[in-house]
């Protein structure tokens, strides 16, 4: 069974409605026009940032919080259920993974797990990041903590779990606009963000690309993970394209 925590039915929901939605939502198939990017088989649609480091990533049934280390992941099985996991494999170097399909405006939804101190990220268009961070009992949450947009904005609560636990973000992104002569017009901008069904972010816009993006701004972009940094567990990632307004 999919472990989805909110399903957007609508472009542009109020942060109380999406609220609501994540409250009162239980696991149900993907909405119609949302494109599932991890086949939960293999890493089909996703490719690596460096081709060089191909054991950087893998596809494994569960994973959980190593037992003996609790810095590590432990994992196990091949993957190839609905709830298979793309786990940032215990290597001394990684690589960010981007997905082939491109997009502009959109709804996110991402589960992902870290250990305890592990950092990662979630980028849209591969250039905006959502931080990922293990930042479990932090009293109030900067810009570089769990759910936080750097160069722009801290989460307004801190909604994270522990380490080993799954999460979930779930997103509503408008993409920067340009006019015919390729200048931009509008920034990015996070319509809302959710941590754990906890709206943490409304109407922040981005000036420009995070540290780590794939390059210059653009009207559309891949989903990215942060890969080089440490050790994450991704499932049940879900784009739904939105109607550009």
């Amino acid at each position: 069974m999919r472990h989805h925590t909110s399903t957007f039915r609508t472009a542009y929901l109020t942060a109380a409605a999406v609220a609501f939605l994540a409250f009162a939502s239980v696991a149900i198939a993907a909405d119609e026009g949302e494109v599932v990017l991890f086949n939960g088989k293999d890493l089909t649609g996703w490719k690596l940032r460096n081709a060089t480091l191909a054991d950087s990533w893998k596809v494994v049934t569960t994973v959980e919080l190593d037992k003996n280390n609790p810095a590590k992941l432990a994992s196990s099985g091949e993957g190839g259920t609905p709830d298979s996991v793309m786990l940032r494999a215990d290597v001394k170097k990684g690589s960010d993974i981007i997905s082939e399909k491109q997009f502009g405006d959109c709804q996110l939804h991402v589960e992902f797990m870290v250990p305890k101190g592990s950092n990662s990220g979630v980028y849209l268009m591969g250039r905006y990041e959502i931080q990922i961070l293990d930042s479990f009992g932090r009293q109030k949450p900067g810009p570089g903590d769990c759910g936080g947009l750097y160069g722009a904005a801290a989460p307004r609560v801190n909604a994270s779990k522990a380490p080993g636990e799954w999460q979930t973000f779930d997103v509503v992104f408008r993409a920067p606009r340009f006019d015919a002569s390729g200048k931009k017009t509008e920034n990015a901008k996070f319509v809302s963000v959710m941590l754990n069904g906890q709206v943490i972010h409304e109407n922040v816009e981005m000036k420009g690309p995070t540290g780590g993006s794939i390059g210059p701004e653009a009207p559309t972009g891949p989903l990215m993970f942060q890969g080089d940094h440490g050790i994450v567990a991704f499932r049940n990632i879900r784009i739904k394209p939105l109607e550009a307004k």
